[in-house]
C-alpha cells in the first residue's frame, strides 16, 4: 500500500468518505472551548499548503527528512500529510521521548525541516534537533506570542501556499516514509492492522483523548486507512464524554 495514495490522497479528495460535507477531522479543547471542524476537502487544502511549503518554500522532496515534535492536533495532521505527500520522510517524536537520546539512524545530523510546538520548544527537558528549516506551531486558540529566534511561524508561512493538492511525488511503496527505513507500504500495513484491532471501519467516528494517544498511526493513519473520521479532544473532561459521544455521533472511543 502506498501511503500517499491510499492514506493521504484518496481520503483528502473525499474518495473514502460517505458524506463529503461531514467533518473528516474535528479538534476540540475542553479547557479553552476551541473547536475546529475540517472536511476532507479542507484538511486536504491544509495538507496541500504544507506540501507546498516543503516543496516550493524549502526545496525539499524525496530523500529529505523532517522531525515533528507535535501533539495530536489538526495542524499536526496537515504537517504529516503534507510531508508524506511531498515525499519527505517523517521522524515523529512524541512528548514521552523528551530528554531521551534518539536511536534513529542519522539522528545526530541536522534534519532538513523541523516542526515543533511552542510548548515543547520552551521545555528545558526537550532536546530539540537541529534543522535547516525550522517552524514553530502555537497550537492554541490564544494569540501567538513572540516568534523564537531562528524559527518561522508555521501558520503564517503555510498560508502563503496554494490549497490545491500537488501532483504525487515520484514515490514507490518501498520508499522510506520515516528515517528509520520503514516504508510507505509498511506504514500502510501497520495502519490497517491498528484499525482492525480497534474494530474501526468505514463510516465510524473515533473519539481520541490526545493526552493518551500521541502516535499518529492511532489517531490519523488508521482512521484514514479505512475511511473513518476522527474527533481529537484535548484536556478531555470525563464528565462530558457521554454527552459528546451522543452529540458527535461517536461510534468508537480510543
Amino acid at each position: 500500500m502506498n501511503i500517499t495514495d491510499a492514506l493521504v490522497r484518496e481520503p483528502l479528495a473525499g474518495g473514502r468518505t460517505a458524506e463529503v460535507d461531514r467533518p473528516l477531522l474535528t479538534y476540540l479543547d475542553d479547557a479553552t472551548g476551541e473547536r475546529v471542524d475540517l472536511t476532507a476537502t479542507e484538511l486536504g487544502g491544509w495538507a496541500a499548503r504544507a506540501a507546498g511549503l516543503l516543496r516550493d518554500g524549502c526545496g525539499l522532496g524525496v530523500g529529505d527528512r523532517a522531525a515533528v515534535l507535535l501533539p495530536a492536533h489538526w495542524q499536526t495532521a496537515a504537517v504529516l500529510l503534507g510531508a508524506w505527500s511531498a515525499g519527505v520522510a517523517v521522524s515523529f517524536r512524541p512528548r514521552a521521548t523528551a530528554g531521551l537520546p534518539s536511536l534513529e539512524p542519522g539522528a545526530d545530523r541536522p534534519y532538513d525541516a523541523l516542526f515543533v510546538s511552542a510548548q515543547r520548544l520552551d521545555d528545558w527537558l526537550e532536546d530539540v534537533p537541529e534543522a535547516r528549516h525550522r517552524y514553530v506551531l502555537s497550537l492554541g486558540a490564544a494569540p501567538r506570542g513572540e516568534r523564537p529566534l531562528g524559527y518561522l511561524d508555521w501558520l503564517t508561512e503555510v498560508g502563503r501556499h496554494t490549497d490545491a493538492l500537488p501532483a504525487s511525488a515520484p514515490l514507490t511503496s518501498t520508499d522510506a516514509a520515516s528515517p528509520d527505513g520503514t516504508s510507505y507500504r509498511e506504514w500502510g500495513s501497520v495502519a490497517l492492522a491498528v484499525a482492525e484491532r480497534l474494530d474501526l471501519r468505514a463510516g465510524d467516528r473515533l473519539l481520541v483523548d490526545v493526552a493518551e494517544h500521541e502516535q499518529p498511526v492511532y489517531w490519523l493513519l488508521a482512521p484514514l486507512a479505512v475511511g473513518a473520521s476522527v474527533v481529537l479532544c484535548a484536556n478531555l473532561d470525563p464528565a462530558r464524554t457521554d454527552a459528546r459521544i451522543a452529540a458527535e455521533q461517536i461510534t468508537r472511543v480510543l
